[in-house]
């Protein structure tokens, strides 16, 4: 609580003073162990050659707690992922909510606590959606029939997304045509929102407008379609044979 206390005056980032908080706890408690053992009259000298034999014997079964711990100490020093960033691991995407030593703790988009092994963060790929700028990027793909007017279709897409809210005007939303598939123009919006958290909702109201627009302005996405081509056999001739 002190610590906290004396890192906010400094006006230091959240993530930073959480940082520093944990490593000076776990700093304190590691010099308190160490008092303790000299108060209670313990040779540390001795200690430390029966924790030598110790660490040879336990250390194969040790592996995933010491990888864990180190994975931990990195992420706190190195701050590639901090509390209240919205990370994807693996499967899993969710708000940084924890990182302790040994583990991090990730609020998933279903309000569930997951905790994660903190060597997983540097075994595995991980995306983080706040790290530096947190302004994400929206692509929606649409397919508009090759009926359709092409000035219409840019506008209804432009328009969808310029009078969202949560959208950026800078950068603006952009229209692009992706190229020509089997039954459709294909259509790519990008459009910019200021926070990864919420932008599947942005997106679903998106797509709500998009249709809205569409239908009111007769634009039509197809469904697949596919020609057939009957061939007819060739006509046999056919002689009459008189008895």
């Amino acid at each position: 609580f002190l610590t906290h206390r004396v890192l906010k005056r400094f006006k230091m980032p959240i993530a930073t003073q959480y940082t520093l908080t944990r490593i000076l706890q776990y700093l304190f408690l590691f010099i308190g162990i160490i008092i303790a053992f000299q108060v209670i009259g313990i040779d540390l000298s001795g200690l430390a050659v029966i924790f030598g034999f110790l660490s040879v014997g336990i250390g194969f079964g040790l592996q995933n707690l010491t990888s864990n711990f180190i994975a931990g100490l990195m992420l706190l020093f190195e701050q590639h992922i901090q509390v209240g960033d919205r990370i994807t691991v693996g499967d899993t995407e969710g708000d940084v909510t924890e990182i302790n030593i040994r583990s991090t703790t990730i609020r998933s988009l279903n309000n569930i606590a997951i905790v994660v092994p903190n060597s997983e963060f540097i075994s595995s790929t991980v995306t983080n959606w706040s790290h530096g700028d947190p302004k994400t990027r929206l692509e929606i793909d649409v397919g508009v029939s090759y009926d359709s007017d092409l000035d219409t279709v840019i506008q209804c897409l432009e328009e969808a997304a310029n009078e969202h809210h949560q959208v950026l005007s800078t950068p603006r939303p952009e229209v692009l045509h992706m190229g020509f598939g089997d039954s459709s123009w294909n259509m790519r919006l990008w459009a910019w929102v200021d926070s990864p958290q919420g932008r599947r909702r942005i997106q679903s109201d998106i797509h709500c407008a998009i249709i809205k627009k569409f239908r009111a302005r007769q634009v039509e996405i197809p469904y697949p379609q596919r020609d057939l081509h009957v061939r007819t056999p060739l006509p046999v001739p056919f002689t009459a044979i008189s008895p």
